[in-house]
């Protein structure tokens, strides 16, 4: 994995108001340094949008201890997917996600650059990302929580390392 927050370009549908108070969805294109603004966040990266382990434990785990990722000095949690925007937003509706920042990498641009894309056509999925979590400040990647097996097609979907509850835990123990 690289020691930095690679370059890319994400395509976001973010919601607007007009003038006539209509809210409305927009394309907004945000590349890596207007995203990820110089702060310390957590990204963490799974298979897919609605999955079981994505949908039931990870990403409603995150939402659940938002507040004390805050308290060990997180500013902001990014959950990013090899998926497009509509997906990303209906998934997060679905699941009444308000503090973790969805961020979809539709063209596997960022997974591709961070060293973390596989193959999934042993399960229909194409690409995507291996199940991972980094901690970063200011670009620089600090942590990072990598998965055992990563490989393409992998049989297996582990899920230990990158619970929410193991980070957290990790940044209470090494403040």
């Amino acid at each position: 994995m690289n020691k930095t927050i690679p370059n890319a370009e994400f395509y976001l549908r973010t919601l607007y108001e007009t003038a006539e108070k209509e809210k409305k969805y927009k394309w907004s294109l945000l590349k890596t340094k207007e995203l990820f603004s110089p702060k310390k966040i957590i990204i963490f990266s799974l298979p897919g949008a609605f999955t079981p382990t994505c949908s039931t434990f990870q990403l409603p785990g995150f939402e659940k201890l938002y507040n004390d990722f805050v308290k060990q000095n997180i500013d902001a949690i990014y959950c990013v997917s090899v998926n497009d925007a509509f997906v990303m937003n209906s998934w997060a509706k679905q699941h009444d996600i308000n503090n973790i920042q969805m961020i979809p990498d539709g063209n596997a641009e960022f997974t591709r650059k961070i060293g973390m894309l596989v193959e999934k056509n042993n399960l229909g999925f194409g690409l995507r990302s291996w199940r991972y979590a980094i901690i970063c400040e200011n670009y620089e990647i600090k942590y990072s929580f990598i998965e055992e097996g990563f490989e393409d097609n992998c049989d297996d979907d582990p899920y230990e390392k990158t619970k929410p509850e193991n980070i957290l835990k990790f940044l209470e123990d090494n403040k």
